[in-house]
C-alpha cells in the first residue's frame, strides 16, 4: 500500500482539504491522520471516492469505520507547548495518536481498551483542557 496525498471536496462545509491517505485501491483509501473538517475522517476509516467535474475527490461511501475512540480538544494558551507534548508522547508510547490543527485543537485517538484514563491524565498534568463535542 502506497501513502498518497489526495484532494478531499466537502459537499457540507462546501471546502476542499488535502489528505494524506494509504490506497487500498483505484478509489478506496485508508486515513493514515483526522481530517480537520470532516469528523468521520478519523484515523483508519476506510472510505471511497469518485472524482468530480474539479477533479477533487468526492467521498460515496465509508467502508470501514476506525476502530480508534477520537475526542478533540481545545488548547489553551496558558500552557507551554512542551505540556501538550508531553500528553502526546505518552499517548504514542502506549499506541495513540495525537495531532494538532490550527495550533490549538489537539484531536487524540486511542484503541478502545487504551491502557489508562486520558481524563485522569489530562487532570494529572493540570491541562484543562476543553473538550470539543461538535
Amino acid at each position: 500500500m502506497s501513502e498518497v496525498k489526495i484532494d478531499v471536496y466537502h459537499k457540507e462545509e462546501k471546502v476542499t482539504t488535502t489528505l494524506y491517505v494509504e490506497q487500498l485501491s483505484e478509489n478506496r483509501f485508508r486515513m493514515i491522520d483526522n481530517d480537520f473538517c470532516n469528523p468521520k475522517l478519523t484515523l483508519g476509516t476506510e472510505f471511497e471516492t469518485r472524482i468530480n467535474e474539479d477533479q477533487k475527490h468526492v467521498i460515496t461511501k465509508i467502508t470501514k469505520e476506525s476502530e480508534f475512540i477520537t475526542r478533540r480538544f481545545g488548547l489553551t494558551p496558558n500552557h507551554k507547548e512542551s505540556d501538550y507534548r508531553m500528553l502526546g508522547e505518552e499517548l504514542t508510547k502506549r499506541g495513540g495518536f495525537w495531532q494538532v490543527d490550527l495550533g490549538s485543537i489537539a484531536i487524540v485517538n486511542i484503541s478502545k481498551d487504551f491502557e489508562f484514563d486520558i481524563d485522569q491524565v489530562i487532570k494529572e498534568l493540570d491541562l484543562k483542557l476543553v473538550e470539543i463535542t461538535e
